[in-house]
């Protein structure tokens, strides 16, 4: 009996996992589908409440609107932890995260008034239409961005501090020519200003006066038009390098993760069997 209990219980947590993480079934597109127009509505409903002659109009309308979104979305995210084995990877998924934050507004609104504000994270939830849509190329190119990123960081790290140190060394050389006369009042105020040279902003709210501070300028110009190619190098070595085909749409059943190798048999996240039949 007991046996039987479990056999139909993991037969159940199966079946929600199929129509709640994959995107391949009827059902799981159907629940998909569904859920991103209730995403857009409860996002309208914040947009729209947020207007004085909407809220003053409406107002009764958009809190009963909100609290039904917030239960529905309250009982799919338990259900998600409910069908996934490991439930503290799904939890602290990337997902799992914009899951929870995107309900907990309207039950910190009961506290803190005008919370429910933040809902607007809800529209993070969005991200899933890659899987509805089944669009792979773009969801592969995600994989692939983010691990770029990933490889590069350290290289970027370095780039980044060496760009900081550059910085500090023009401010403080400016700070020393210009003066306080020419708007450069303090070491960080010469830093401000190289910074928003260096990225080629140019606000134009503090300028050198003289022909030693123009020249310092003119070179941190240059430099800041070769600095910016630098991080754009780094990234796209990397980019080329972690560009492989991937299947997107198969989710794994024990953590959630999506985005598996092609013909993975195991998941790169928690190193689970993959199930290569969906």
């Amino acid at each position: 009996m007991i046996k039987h209990i479990h056999m139909a219980d993991s037969n159940l947590k199966e079946k929600i996992h199929e129509i709640i993480f994959e995107a391949e079934t009827p059902a799981g597109k159907a629940f998909d589908v569904a859920l991103l127009w209730l995403i857009i509505i409860s996002i309208l409903i914040v947009i729209l409440e947020s207007v004085r002659e909407f809220r003053e109009a409406y107002g009764t309308f958009f809190t009963i609107s909100e609290w039904a979104v917030t239960f529905i979305f309250t009982a799919e995210y338990i259900l998600r932890l409910y069908s996934v084995k490991s439930k503290k990877s799904y939890a602290f998924s990337f997902f799992g995260i914009v899951d929870i934050t995107s309900i907990l507004p309207t039950y910190v609104s009961l506290l803190f008034p005008g919370s429910q504000s933040l809902l607007v994270i809800r529209a993070l939830r969005l991200l899933r239409v890659f899987r509805v849509l089944k669009l792979a190329r773009y969801m592969k190119e995600s994989r692939v961005l983010v691990t770029a990123l990933q490889a590069s960081r350290f290289k970027i790290t370095v780039f980044l501090g060496a760009v900081l140190t550059l910085t500090v060394i023009m401010g403080s050389l400016m700070y020393i020519v210009e003066g306080e006369e020419s708007g450069f009042t303090s070491i960080p105020q010469g830093m401000y200003w190289s910074i928003v040279t260096l990225t080629t902003v140019g606000y134009g709210d503090i300028a050198p006066t003289t022909v030693v501070g123009k020249m310092f300028a003119s070179t941190i110009m240059i430099l800041g038009y070769g600095m910016l190619a630098v991080p754009t190098g780094i990234a796209s070595v990397e980019i080329a390098k972690a560009s492989h085909e991937l299947d997107n749409t198969r989710a794994c059943k024990h953590c959630s993760a999506e985005g598996h190798h092609s013909g993975a048999k195991y998941c790169y996240k928690c190193g689970e069997k993959v199930d290569t039949t969906s």
